[in-house]
């Protein structure tokens, strides 16, 4: 499996780090090195002052444990060091009063944080450490930055599609284009009718279960938002509990919605910032914009609740959507650090989160590589946590937890990092027109596709910058806008980029997870991350040409054949994801192409044999919105024509064990039926959409 990167328009970004490359790339069977330099594993870049994350041997970790005061552990040489630089704590980096001996067995036990005087040289103190005998390993804590992001509020406004068009009565759903896309030019002139999830049809399964939830790594979350309060993961003992007490025991004082990992505590904002001048005099934000809000909203705004959005698994309105949990960090002008996403992801494992969303990375710099044994020796600490959080099981439907991530806004042909490790799942972005964006990051490491929208469009005579080509969620009214100075004064609004493709992928994963606790259904998470990348519609075919944009000043133009092959496996197709836990088969067909469907050949291994033919029912939505023609039934075979690509379901009957049905006065067969997923693409049609 390979994986993902960041964002660039509505991203939420770190900046990159050189990492120095670890002798051994796992702590747990890492020899202690005498070398002080290849102990020290990343640099002091964008580092906190005062602040180092060290890697210890077991002994040191035993004393460090049990000492009473926080910079003395007994060992002469590491306490003496400690005074000297002024040490005001020596703390573990994860919880070992919850879950202690798993912890232990991953020698998670053996991190720490050391906080000493922030006047102090890094590299000195950090050279220091490394040349003691205790410590295996040296690392700075890097703070994750963070671009201003691009955002367009838009009012709520009423539904005009005919009541009868949608599964639920969110009136701005009609212009989520990214669940169902019906090629609206009036919402982008390029669009392409089928190039979306599939959700409604997915919607007929189910729309989310109350035991799946979602921790949103991001900005925090608007709890209170209107479209998302019925659905943000609560810790009961903490409401109910006192302010400032740590109610539930778990190690973080009042954690209601989730874990502020930039305050180390469970105070969750969205709203915080203020305007800076840099070194140039110009004026920028430095603070919240949404994003994380903006995130939940897809993955669970309530569905059919009467206002503004519908989320991919937000539920049918009944108190039944999946779960969002905030892991915040971002803060105001406040960004987390290695450890504190590393305690991040320990907590959403250790509270009952089975999908880790994740709409950040650290994007590379001109001329800097990546691999996977960088990240690993790099970056140790936080994939601790991750390894952590993949390893637990937040739901009973799944034995593991599983993470994805965007693949990254730099049109570069690689995915950033965490994402585009091994064990991850990282997003590309495709537009309203079905084709990469002009931002997304591709090839290397990424592993599905997903919308993320696109501003820019190719008009008759013109470029046009159309909002409505990005994708809408919700957003915080009472946050800044970074491009006015005014506040969004409105609860919605559109956003681009991996960004708001990854949340796409984390909502169906939820609606499989959903579908499998309402149907008694139990997978590992590798056969989630099977399921994620093989349940997708062919994105090559239609990669050919270019694809142009830009402005009226100046034209660009993209080489399709480029991202060919590179955006990972397809198109992420949520009812296929669901047919997969179902058992359902696909089949594939052509527009305006006549398809045969052999039932025999798609019963079991494809040879077995059946002698009692029924019949086969196409349900309406399927009829319609593949406009299905010409269809006909003879001698255990179907025949039709698409007119529209798309994907629908048909469901065929056979007779299993003679050629009469057995009831009443007869002894016969028992009838079956047979779900078939109907995959139909458009591969001729290039030059009038590109």
């Amino acid at each position: 499996m390979n994986k993902g990167r960041i964002l660039l328009f509505a991203l939420v970004a770190l900046l990159a780090v050189s990492c120095v490359k670890d002798p051994t790339a796992e702590p747990e069977s890492q020899a202690v090195s005498t070398n002080v330099a290849k102990k020290i594993i990343n640099t002091s870049e964008n580092a906190i002052a005062g602040e180092l994350i060290l890697y210890v041997n077991e002994e040191t970790a035993d004393q460090w444990a049990e000492a009473e005061d926080v910079t003395r552990s007994g060992n002469d040489a590491l306490d003496a060091l400690a005074a000297e630089y002024g040490a005001t704590s020596i703390e573990p980096v994860f919880n070992m009063a919850i879950n202690g001996d798993e912890k232990r067995a991953m020698n998670m036990h053996r991190w720490y944080v050391v906080k000493f005087d922030e006047e102090a040289n890094l590299d000195v103190v950090a050279e220091k450490f490394a040349s003691m005998k205790e410590i295996n390993r040296v690392q700075f804590s890097t703070v994750l930055a963070r671009p201003q992001v691009s955002v367009h509020p838009v009012q709520e406004r009423l539904a005009t599609r005919a009541d009868g068009d949608m599964p639920f009565n969110d009136p701005m759903l009609e212009l989520q284009w990214h669940y169902d896309n019906q090629g609206l030019k009036s919402i982008y002139q390029t669009a392409k009718k089928g190039e979306d999830i599939n959700a409604f049809a997915a919607w007929e399964h189910t729309a989310g279960n109350r035991q799946v939830v979602v921790a949103v790594m991001d900005e925090g979350v608007k709890y209170d938002h209107p479209d998302l309060i019925d659905n943000m993961w609560v810790n009961q003992k903490e409401l109910d509990g006192q302010e400032g007490v740590d109610d539930d025991g778990n190690g973080v004082k009042d954690d209601i919605y989730g874990y502020n990992c930039v305050k180390g505590n469970g105070n969750i904002t969205w709203d915080k910032g203020e305007f800076k001048t840099d070194p140039k005099g110009n004026t920028y934000w430095d603070g919240d914009s949404g994003h994380g809000t903006h995130v939940a909203g897809t993955v669970a705004a309530v569905n059919n609740n009467g206002i503004g959005v519908a989320g991919v698994a937000g539920g049918t309105g009944n108190g039944d959507g999946v779960r969002i949990m905030s892991i915040q960090i971002f803060d105001g002008d406040g960004n987390s650090s290695l450890s504190a996403n590393a305690k991040g992801m320990e907590y959403a494992a250790d509270n009952g989160a089975c999908i880790l969303q994740n709409s950040w990375g650290y994007p590379l710099r001109e001329g800097q590589t990546m691999t996977d044994s960088d990240y690993q020796s790099g970056y140790s600490v936080e994939l601790a946590g991750l390894r952590y959080f993949v390893s637990k099981s937040g739901c009973s439907a799944m034995q593991g937890n599983v993470a994805i991530f965007a693949a990254g806004n730099d049109a570069k042909a690689t995915a950033d990092y965490p994402g585009a490790y091994n064990e991850f799942i990282a997003v590309t972005a495709y537009a309203p027109d079905g084709l990469p964006t002009t931002y997304t990051n591709y090839n290397y490491g990424c592993n599905v596709a997903a919308p993320g929208g696109d501003i820019w469009i190719t008009g008759q005579y013109s470029f046009e910058y159309a909002y409505e080509g990005c994708v809408l969620s919700t957003i915080p009214a009472e946050t800044v806008d970074p491009t006015t100075g005014s506040l969004y004064g409105t609860d919605y609004g559109y956003m681009q980029g991996t960004s708001m493709a990854c949340p796409h992928v984390s909502g169906v994963a939820a609606l499989v997870l959903s579908y499998a606790v309402e149907n008694g259904i139990t997978l590992t998470n590798t056969q989630l991350y099977e399921i994620i990348t093989s349940s997708v519609r062919n994105i090559d075919d239609v990669l050919t040409g270019t694809k142009a944009y830009g402005d009226n000043a100046r034209t660009y133009f993209m080489g399709l054949d480029s991202y060919k092959g590179k955006m990972g496996t397809g198109k992420l197709d949520a009812l296929m994801a669901i047919q997969s836990v179902r058992g359902a088969v696909c089949v594939s067909a052509v527009v305006g192409k006549e398809v045969e469907i052999d039932v025999s050949s798609l019963l079991g291994d494809g040879n077995i044999k059946v002698t009692g033919y029924s019949d086969f029912v196409i349900p309406a939505d399927t009829r319609d919105r593949l406009d299905i023609k010409g269809d006909t039934y003879f001698s255990g075979k179907v025949y039709l024509t698409c007119h529209n690509s798309g994907v629908g379901t048909i469901t065929v009957k056979y007779i299993a064990g003679g050629n009469a049905v057995g009831g009443g006065n007869t002894t016969g067969g028992k009838l079956m039926e047979k779900e078939i997923v109907l995959v139909v693409r458009d591969v001729n049609d290039n030059g009038g959409w590109f």
